[in-house]
């Protein structure tokens, strides 16, 4: 999956060291990243490739994360090249890009980005807020309101019925190949609860046996994903929530594609039932 970088390592944890000429800046429009296509896949520029059109930029960056020994930092409003190799891509590319430990630095960079962007100022106070120097929080120095990274819990659901297992294809989004049931977690209610509930409210049917497979951090929604598998409880007729869904139906082991990509937990888990493994 998309987080399987081995042997590199990520270390998500806050270490605000200055950065250096050779360490990574990821910059970010909206759902696009900056960076460059080459021969071994994507590459991010490095201080030393932007640093002649922003004076500033050894002094207005944040501190992310590192892969092995190499440190990336978020950096904002810069000045591009404009013949530069480096050019804004859709952040949907780290779905598939190489080398993996770049891809997974690339979103979950994003998913941070996303957090700062949208905490710049207090939600109890109004005032703005500042970057504390000692761990990943935002603190206002008017009414001390912290504020940590938040992270939502979401379940993937492989609904199984015997030989079959369901599958369904969302409404309204870019997204168009088949996929598992899936929902957020609402406040008051355990995962096991948000599986039958979603499993209830997007295709009308009751489950029981419900049994935890494997999580998956999915900075593409700012999820942790949390996978069940779950046998059939009673009819097996489908009532399709079409605000949701465009379509769900039953496939055989023997009828499900094969091929898939291998960067999502819902993938993962169709090839298990496909493959005889649940």
């Amino acid at each position: 999956m998309i987080q399987d970088i081995q042997p590199h390592h990520l270390d998500n944890q806050y270490h605000p060291v200055p950065p250096d000429k050779d360490s990574f800046a990821l910059y970010y429009e909206e759902q696009a990243v900056l960076l460059k296509k080459t021969e071994e896949g994507i590459a991010f520029p490095r201080f030393q490739d932007l640093e002649r059109l922003n004076e500033e930029l050894y002094t207005d960056y944040i501190y992310l994360f590192s892969v092995d020994d190499m440190r990336y930092y978020l950096v904002r409003e810069i000045n591009r090249e404009p013949l530069s190799e480096f050019v804004m891509e859709n952040t949907q590319i780290f779905r598939t890009a190489k080398p993996r430990y770049h891809a997974f630095a690339g979103i979950t960079g994003y998913q941070l980005h996303n957090w700062y962007r949208d905490h710049k100022y207090c939600g109890r106070c109004g005032r703005r807020m500042v970057l504390d120097d000692r761990e990943r929080m935002l603190r206002c120095e008017e009414c001390h309101n912290m504020v940590f990274p938040k992270i939502c819990p979401a379940v993937i659901i492989g609904v199984t019925d015997g030989n079959r297992i369901l599958m369904s294809k969302y409404a309204g989004r870019a997204y168009k190949k088949y996929a598992l049931l899936a929902g957020f977690t609402e406040i008051g209610e355990t995962v096991e609860e948000t599986v039958a509930r979603e499993v209830m409210e997007e295709v009308g049917l009751k489950v029981k046996n419900i049994r935890y497979y494997k999580s998956q951090p999915w900075a593409f929604s700012d999820t942790l994903l949390m996978g069940f598998y779950c046998d059939l409880d009673g009819e097996d007729t489908i009532t399709l929530d079409r605000e949701e869904l465009a379509l769900a139906e039953w496939f055989e082991r023997e009828e499900i594609p094969g091929g898939m990509s291998n960067e999502s937990l819902t993938n993962e888990m169709i090839m298990k039932f496909r493959n005889g493994e649940v």
